[in-house]
Parts: C-alpha cells; structure tokens; sequence
C-alpha cells in the first residue's frame, strides 16, 4: 500500500540534542497514550521518576508556555558523550553486558555532576564522568561555554514540554506521522549520529573529537547515480559540506543557504534530496539545549509552509528530527541488536550493537494519513538514523551504504493514502516566542567546529 515511489522530493530536517519524552512525550497523555487512528503510543503516563542523590523519586513534570524560562529548558547543557550517556540510561558510566536493558535512572545524578562542573562548583571540573565538554574527560562532551540559566536544578531535567508548549511540532506529530520507536544510531554525541544519518558509520567514533568522515555518503551516492542533491546551512556554509569529505568538493550548486531552500521551494526546483541544517549559533533556532527552543519551533514552521506552499508539496516527504537526545530524559529504553555498520572496533570498546536513546521524529507528507503512530515491523530493527538511508535507497534504487542501513527499515508505510490530503494541520497555529537576550553570546561548539574545518581547507583565509 506504500506510496513511496509517488515521492519525488525527501527532505530532512535534523535538529541538535533532544529526546522524546523531553518534546513529545506528552502527545497523548490525555487521551490515555492511544492515537486518534487508535494507535497505541509509547508516551509519558505522568507517572515516571528518577532518584536524586538521596534516593528521593523525581517525578517528571510538564514545561507549558508560563514555566519559568520554558523555552530555555532544561537550563543548561546536559551531558551528551558516551559515558555520560552510560550513567543516564545505566547508572554507571560503563555499559554492562549485552541484552541488559536500561534502567533510564540516571539522568538526575548525570545532570547533578553537570550541573557541578558547569557552576564551578569544587572538585568537578575535569572530574571523570561530569559530562563537560571543557573539560577534556573523553566521552563526556557536553556544555562547552553555556551559562546556566539563574534557578537551574538537577530536578529540571525531568521536564517535558507539553503539546500547547510547542505547537508547531505537535501539530505536526498529530496532524501527519510521530515515530515513537525512532532511535539515535549511537548512545553519544552530534557529529557520530549525523555520520550515521548521511553514511551509514561513524567508522568507529563516538566522540566530536573527530571532525571529518572519509566513509562514502548518501550525497556521493546520488551523485554517482545522476540524481540531484542539496545541502542547505541556515546562515551559513552547511557543516556537513566539510565534516563528510567525498562532497567537500562537489558543485556548490549543490549548497546554499535557507533562503535558497525556501526560493527553490516556491519555484518548484528542489533536488530529489534535500538536508537542512539549523543555525548552529547560541541565538540560532537549532534547540540545542540550553538555547532557544521557540526559534526552533519557528524554523519547523519555516520548513512545512515553505513545503506546503510550493507546487511540489503532493510528491513531498519531510523528515523532522534530531540527532541525538543530548542528556534529556527518556523513558524507554535503547534496544540492543543493532547491526554494526562494518567490522571496525569502536572507541571506549562500543561493538555498536546497541542503540541510542529515542529521539523525536515526525513524518510529514499529504500521503499519510493524520494521527499516524509509526514504527518499524516488531520482527526487525526499529528506526533510527539509517532509516533516513534507507528510505532513499529504496525511493531511487540505490544499495545500501553499509550493513548497518542495509538491515534498517525504511518509513515507506507511513505513506498510505493513495490521494493526497489538502487540510492543513498547522492552520491557525500560533507560533510560540521567548524574550530574546541581547548580550553576545560565545560561538557554539558546532560552530567551532565549521569554523576549524573551513580553515583547514583553506589555512591562507583563500577561497
């Protein structure tokens, strides 16, 4: 019954460092976590805790549009390296055996050392397993030159933003496809999820220590099959342009900016494949914690009526998520039994057979039909990054990168409906703002990063 092959243009939008339950987790909490299709949903009964440091039981809580600093949430950058993430989902910084789910019981504890390093509270900074970026621990990336917002506690990692809170993603997640059971490729980190995403391998990494991917790309691949392709940066040169090195090269009619994405929109020219990145900056609309989560909800709005708007939208497919969960609490455990992309040993000793923790995804396209609960087959591997892959391969007939996307599920189910719907789910949306600070802020890791990589192409400052 899939209508993939009616798909004439993929488009994905990758967002930074947020999990499920932290933006959706509260999609269907009223309704009893059951879809208005009737579709059960793998949602926050309200009922979820973590222990502090006392044993006491942090329960979760709503974020609504009058929590203090709502769009700010959860405060400050929680950890986000392999270790760190260990200690969330295990309670320990090392992974135990092989098939031994995740008590997702750390995050208060986690997000507690975190808080202690990013205070300068004694003894942490640098302390192994703090989960702090400046410090040099390796897998424990997070903050990197973030303030914490005045009256942040440990506790606030439990909040979870209410659909009324960010209306434009839910919108979407009720009005076209939400993947409950969609997963980040690896427990760490950016730069490894988005190798996994556009190659299929982070060809051993688990870490943003390492910067560029030599691995063949999805980019390259159409390439080679004479099938169009962009990459678009929000407000500057797209990152992946120089982090996947098989495109470093490539035409720059194959990159732009978002303005050039909305003009090719409306003109009826996008590439077959499209990939937007966000504004990586501390005032930009990525919604990498702890940065504004509203001009993210704006750039998502951007995106859709952009889509929506233009004469492609009946043969358009859009892919909303985000690279990994960057610290914030989930409840539902990572499964074991993912495909390693190849033979290569990982750093930290990761045989890459398990995957990270849920990330928020939304499908959105005329051909699925609203309130649509999508998963993968229970028989297979779920979702996760390499779906993305997988999704295109099968559209245009491509093979498979690597054995992790050839075993991936693609999302070719959701596109059910053989007539394209014309109601618009968004409409009368009001998209949600945040008093805007106006001190300067220190450059974004990923802009660091961007920034390292184009001096290395080009060290005299030459073009």
């Amino acid at each position: 019954m899939s209508q993939l092959s009616s798909i004439e243009h993929i488009v994905v939008l990758m967002l930074e460092n947020r999990s499920f339950d932290h933006m959706l987790g509260w999609l269907y909490t009223a309704s009893g976590n059951v879809s208005p299709s009737g579709s059960r949903f793998e949602g926050l009964t309200g009922n979820e805790t973590n222990p502090d440091a006392n044993g006491n039981h942090v329960k979760v809580f709503p974020i609504t549009q009058t929590t203090p600093n709502a769009y700010s949430m959860p405060g400050f950058d929680p950890g986000e390296g392999y270790m760190a993430a260990n200690r969330q989902l295990f309670g320990s910084l090392k992974a135990p055996a092989d098939g031994q789910p995740a008590s997702m019981n750390g995050f208060v504890a986690d997000y507690a050392a975190t808080l202690g390093w990013g205070s300068g509270a004694s003894g942490m900074s640098g302390a192994p397993g703090m989960s702090a970026g400046m410090s040099g621990a390796p897998g424990m990336s997070g903050a990197r030159g973030m303030s914490v917002v005045p009256g942040t506690t440990a506790l606030h990692i439990m909040g979870c933003f209410t659909p009324e809170a960010l209306p434009v993603l839910s919108g979407l997640a009720k009005g076209f496809a939400v993947c409950d059971h969609w997963y980040g490729s690896v427990p760490t980190e950016t730069l490894p999820n988005r190798a996994f995403a556009c190659t299929g391998s982070s060809q051993g990494h688990m870490d943003d220590n390492t910067r560029t991917y030599t691995s063949p790309s999805i980019f390259g691949a159409l390439s080679k099959h004479g099938i169009d392709w962009s990459l678009y940066g929000y407000d500057a040169e797209p990152l992946g342009r120089h982090v996947f090195t098989d495109i470093t090269r490539a035409s720059s009619s194959h990159f732009g900016l978002f303005t050039a994405f909305t003009a090719a929109a409306a003109a009826g020219t996008l590439a077959p494949f499209v990939f937007l990145e966000p504004s990586w900056g501390a005032r930009g609309n990525s919604q990498h914690p702890n940065y504004d989560v509203a001009l993210g909800e704006q750039l998502i709005h951007d995106v859709y009526y952009a889509l929506r708007n233009g004469p492609a939208w009946n043969h358009t497919l859009l892919i909303i998520t985000y690279d990994e969960h960057g610290g914030c609490y989930d409840h539902a455990p990572p499964p074991w039994g993912a495909t390693p992309p190849d033979n290569t040993v990982g750093e930290f000793g990761f045989d890459f057979t398990r995957f990270g923790p849920r990330v928020p995804t939304v499908l959105v396209s005329p051909l699925i039909e609203a309130g649509s609960v999508f998963r993968a087959p229970s028989s297979g591997p779920p979702l996760d990054h390499t779906s993305i892959l997988k999704t295109v391969e099968s559209r245009w007939g491509l093979g498979p990168l690597t054995a992790r996307d050839r075993a991936a599920p693609d999302v070719s189910g959701a596109l059910r409906l053989k007539r394209p719907r014309s109601d618009d789910p968004l409409h009368g949306v009001t998209v949600p703002s945040a008093p805007q600070p106006s001190a300067a802020a220190a450059p974004s890791h990923l802009q660091e990063v961007l920034a390292d990589l184009i001096s290395r192409q080009y060290p005299a400052g030459g073009a």
